[in-house]
């Protein structure tokens, strides 16, 4: 606390000191006058412009191939020959990868993995690209 000599009273000075107040805020008047122009600078972007004539088109519904314990397989609930399903396979194969339909292969617990692996060799060599498991 200061105390006044001056005036003849002998309590305390009841001024405000406000000189670490000014300093604090000419600080922050600086920091603000340095901010403001990086606020204000705006960058171009050119975004695309969405089209009614382009629309991607639509994936084919998926194939459901289910391969039994016993060695018979099931084409979209059609029985299928492994000679049919070579071919259909190389049908679906040629086209590009966007237009392929997703092979979903089906089977029991109990199938041996050899016939699971033989249709999964055949696909490939077919060209077909998405091949997947469907779980029970």
């Amino acid at each position: 606390m200061a105390f006044a000599t001056a005036g003849g009273s002998n309590g305390p000075m009841a001024d405000i000191n406000v000189t670490p107040l000014v300093d604090v805020m000419l600080v922050l008047l600086i920091i603000f006058m340095l901010t403001a122009p990086l606020l204000s600078n705006k960058i171009n972007i050119d975004l695309p412009v969405p089209s009614k004539k382009q629309r991607p088109p639509k994936a084919p519904d998926p194939i459901r191939l289910s391969v039994l314990p016993n060695g018979s397989l099931y084409w979209n609930d059609t029985p299928i020959t492994e000679e049919g399903l070579r071919a259909q396979f190389f049908v679906i194969g040629v086209n590009p990868q966007e237009q392929q339909p997703e092979l979903a292969i089906k089977v029991d617990k109990t199938t041996k993995y050899q016939l699971v692996a033989n249709v999964m060799a055949d696909a490939k060599n077919a060209g077909m690209t998405k091949v997947g498991f469907v779980s029970q």
